[in-house]
């Protein structure tokens, strides 16, 4: 019964395959197209809807806003290049686009349409030099049935200009039906946000020209003329067919009005178009009490919070990989594209940690792992057991300045900091750290660590008194 499975497996291979067997099969499947399945009604609920619009820009805006950078590898490490050539030309993609404008496209079309195009204009010497964000509805994928993708076509009233796939890159997001093709999210958006649409028309029409009055029937129970019946219709749109609400008098006659329309309160307007909303702005991600009228402070940090850490974050990654991986080859190999780490911290669980870590760890590794400083001659002793070496002749002052001067400046910083420190006692949301210029670094480093432990102000207030002690 199961020998055609015997026959298929027969032959068992060793070791892996050169190449996947099932592109050729994914490439015919999927042959080439004029009509890519782009949703050509995207941008026209992105141009109608307004939570659709806001859900969209909110995150292009801010994701463009991230910066960029260029790693090298070195074993585990990331070692930063400084002015790399590709941070150069995302800074000025192109003569026509600035580097917020080409990031906000990629990411408004990675919402809108699922896809995003770069095309890579380059030189003789094969890197690029320009930048060019193309439209997703005019983008059509060629399959290749060896090497997944052949190229591109793009259409421009009627012209089809091939482009070769090495020449374009193509973000896109995971579609479950499809090869080639990025899903989008206004796809399951659509439904909310064509309701509502309706409603909003719904509401313009009810208080627009010949609207003002809610729907009813003229009910005349007496036979009346054709000529008294044109009279009487003409009558009664002259004077209660506008957009102003009347009263209507009817005189003589036996005459009755019927309602059969329903009100705003009948419908629950303000709740179906608030409901509306909150399944927009849920799947796009946004949190609802980042656009709330009602929403207090504190629920709209933590919506900032969730905004950055749980959609606009894994949307900056999917751009930057997929940079590491077809732009950054140009330029070299073991070279990776990362955004700085824009995802609020969790303050109080940070500083737990160092305080955990103090008795553990020495003075260059706390600086590491905890304030990105550099390790210096002193700092291979225990954290917790140092005391700064305060009359070493040979550390001088960094700014070049007399002992003397140095002294009094290093004496009124310390002043300084610890009115700073004070002052945030009363303000435990504050975490901006207090700028040291003129105090020597082991000095700083032991004044920072103590504060750490410090409670109250008495603690505070001792820790200064034996910095300036030290000093003296």
């Amino acid at each position: 019964m199961f020998n055609w499975l015997s026959d298929l497996f027969s032959a068992r291979r060793k070791g892996l395959r050169r190449q996947a067997p099932h592109i050729e099969s994914v490439a015919w499947h999927n042959s080439f197209s004029s009509n890519p399945p782009a949703d050509v009604h995207s941008a026209r609920l992105y141009e109608q809807s307004p939570w659709v619009y806001i859900a969209i820009n909110r995150i292009a805006e801010a994701g463009a806003l991230a910066p960029l950078k260029v790693y090298r590898l070195a074993g585990e490490k990331r070692v930063g290049i400084e002015n790399h050539p590709l941070e150069q030309l995302l800074g000025n993609p192109n003569p026509m686009t600035s580097r917020f404008e080409l990031f906000e496209q990629t990411l408004g079309s990675l919402e809108l349409h699922g896809n995003a195009y770069w095309f890579l204009a380059g030189d003789a010497s094969g890197q690029p030099r320009e930048i060019w964000a193309l439209r997703p509805d005019r983008m059509t994928v060629v399959p290749d049935r060896q090497n997944v993708i052949r190229g591109y076509l793009y259409a421009i009233d009627g012209q089809m200009i091939p482009l070769d796939a090495l020449e374009v890159i193509h973000f896109r997001r995971w579609h479950p039906g499809n090869d080639y093709y990025g899903l989008s999210p206004v796809s399951s958006a659509r439904a909310a946000a064509l309701s509502d649409k309706h409603m909003a028309d719904w509401n313009r029409n009810t208080f627009g020209v010949d609207k003002g009055v809610p729907a009813g029937i003229v009910n005349i129970h007496e036979f009346v003329s054709d000529t008294d019946y044109e009279r009487i219709k003409r009558e009664w749109r002259n004077n209660y067919g506008g957009t102003a609400r009347k009263t209507a008098f009817l005189r003589g006659g036996s005459m009755e009005w019927q309602n059969i329309g329903l009100s705003h309160t009948d419908l629950d307007f303000l709740g179906g178009r608030r409901a509306q909303r909150d399944e927009i702005l849920n799947i796009f991600g946004i949190p609802v009490a980042l656009v709330s009228e009602n929403a207090t402070e504190a629920n709209a940090k933590v919506a900032e919070r969730l905004f950055i850490e749980r959609t606009l974050w894994p949307k900056l990654v999917r751009v930057a990989q997929k940079i590491t991986g077809e732009l950054l080859p140009f330029y070299g190999a073991d070279l990776v594209a990362e955004y700085d780490d824009i995802r609020p911290t969790d303050t109080e669980a940070h500083l737990a940690e160092i305080r955990a870590a103090y008795p553990l760890l020495s003075i260059n590794e706390m600086r590491a792992a905890y304030f990105q400083l550099p390790p210096v001659a002193w700092g291979h002793t225990p954290a917790a057991s140092h005391t700064p070496a305060i009359d070493d002749p040979g550390r001088g002052d960094p700014m070049g300045r007399p002992e003397s001067t140095a002294h009094k400046s290093a004496l009124d910083e310390l002043a300084q900091w610890e009115r700073f420190a004070l002052n945030r006692l009363d303000k435990p949301e504050q975490t901006r750290p207090f700028q040291v210029t003129a105090l020597p670094d082991e000095l700083a480093f032991e004044v920072s660590a103590s504060l750490l432990f410090a409670g109250d102000r008495d603690a505070v207030k001792s820790v200064f008194a034996g910095a300036r002690a030290g000093l003296n």
